[in-house]
């Protein structure tokens, strides 16, 4: 017989029982010593994660709160550049009161800077009048008819202003009163 014969070939040798039982501990420590690492490093990141939360929800909540008190505040004194620049108009007027024995001239030139003190107050705050010239195209968003009368212009243009409308910011506050031509 041959020594080359598997028959007579040394058998691999398998480790004791004890050798995998500690090899597969040594494996369970490594692998447990790995997880515990992995779950303190997710602990850390969800503890910075809950804290960037409650500052940014504690940030939000002050910019909240921020903003009502702007907005209080803006309905609460957003009148007072309209007033202060009333307060020369109404000077004028107590000044043409206040002179007793004013001839028609006075008045009617006292009058006159009034109201254009007012006009220019007016439109320092962005309220504008509604005056539109006859023949312009009748606008229901800015005239309100009140009489409709006969007329050789074209159907539906302004004939006269009955009383100025005005605007703000570009929103009707009135409508321009005013008579318009009748179709044909």
């Amino acid at each position: 017989m041959s020594d080359n014969h598997p028959a007579n070939a040394p058998a691999p040798q398998q480790p004791a029982p004890e050798e995998v039982e500690a090899a597969m501990a040594a494996h369970a420590s490594d692998e447990l010593s790995r997880l515990q690492n992995e779950l303190a490093e997710l602990k850390a990141k969800s503890a910075d994660l809950a804290d960037q939360f409650l500052r940014a929800k504690a940030e939000a909540e002050n910019a909240r709160r921020r903003a009502e008190e702007e907005v209080s505040k803006a309905r609460k004194f957003g009148i007072e550049s309209f007033a202060e620049s009333l307060l020369p108009v109404a000077d004028s007027l107590a000044a043409a009161l206040a002179i007793k024995d004013a001839t028609p001239e006075q008045l009617r030139e006292g009058s006159d800077a009034t109201l254009r003190q007012l006009t220019a107050a007016l439109e320092r705050n962005k309220v504008l009048a509604i005056n539109p010239a006859a023949g312009e195209k009748f606008d229901p968003h800015k005239h309100q008819a009140i009489s409709v009368v006969p007329a050789e212009q074209e159907p539906n243009t302004v004939v006269s202003v009955l009383q100025k409308g005005y605007v703000i910011a570009e929103r009707v506050l009135r409508p321009a009163l005013v008579t318009v031509t009748a179709p044909k």
